[in-house]
């Protein structure tokens, strides 16, 4: 099924009720449930080892390189379960990661980088030239660096090089894993910017994972939040940044203002949703 034949009240992505399991012994996401509309922007946060990156690669189909499986449950894309797929064939149905960590190909130039994109398409030079010049109306500062080593680019052209080479794949969904690691906080609105306009002007959904509360609830239109592999909160952005709860565990301001650190050892106990 395409995403144009789609129902319109059935999400392009369904997780349902999903278990992985690393090592055959060690259970990492226990019960997962989430789903992203076609064009929507959802935000998947929580801190670090909540079980983000692992949702993702469960989507991706990634998980086996690192002797991880899923268990239980399924996992549905534009219409059709995708657990038992490959990567590259669920790259050519659409969906993409960008990797945590950026993952360039440090000792190609940035062009060629976004040219590894492609590798999953069959419809000649042309069609290659012209998605490439589309990048760079995204990310002009990348074809001023086109013939640049990738490997001697900032960490900001970096994420946009690793973006754009996903884009290269013509997808109808992008995994975004922890975009503003590591990047100035004006880098970063830049790179959420940009993964706006790419939602807005090219149709394109996201799920992002990030520890950035503040700053994916800002563009998101929902959110979910993991803790320990569980979801344990989810709902629109606007109402999870109004939620006293997520504004004192994650945004780090309370009801009194900016929490203490001392205040620290009461966040399980006063967790209403722990409770």
């Amino acid at each position: 099924m395409s995403d144009a034949s789609l129902p319109a009240d059935r999400p392009l992505l369904s997780v349902d009720n999903i278990e992985v399991v690393y090592d055959h012994v060690a259970l990492v996401l226990k019960g997962v449930s989430l789903a992203v509309p076609k064009g929507g922007v959802v935000a998947l946060l929580g801190a670090n080892g909540a079980g983000k990156t692992t949702t993702l690669k469960a989507i991706s189909n990634l998980l086996h390189a690192e002797r991880g499986e899923v268990t239980k449950g399924r996992i549905v894309f534009s219409g059709e379960e995708v657990q038992d797929l490959s990567p590259a064939e669920l790259v050519r149905r659409g969906c993409i990661q960008v990797m945590e960590g950026r993952h360039c190909f440090g000792h190609l130039s940035v062009e060629e980088n976004l040219l590894t994109g492609a590798f999953t398409r069959r419809d000649g030079r042309r069609a290659l030239a012209d998605d490439l010049e589309r990048v760079y109306a995204f990310f002009p500062r990348l074809k001023q660096r086109r013939k640049s080593q990738a490997g001697y680019t900032s960490g900001g052209e970096q994420q946009m090089v690793a973006i754009g080479r996903a884009m290269m794949a013509r997808p109808s969904m992008i995994l975004l894993d922890e975009p503003s690691m590591g990047l100035a906080p004006q880098i970063v609105d830049e790179i959420f910017e940009i993964v706006h306009r790419l939602n807005e002007e090219e149709g394109v959904s996201f799920l992002l994972a990030e520890q950035n509360t503040a700053v994916a609830l800002r563009w998101a239109t929902h959110g979910y939040i993991l803790e320990s592999g569980r979801i344990v909160l989810d709902g629109e952005a606007k109402a999870l940044a109004a939620n006293e709860d997520v504004k004192e565990f994650y945004l780090g301001v309370a009801a009194a203002g900016r929490k203490s650190f001392k205040d620290v050892k009461h966040y399980k106990r006063r967790k209403r949703w722990l409770a």
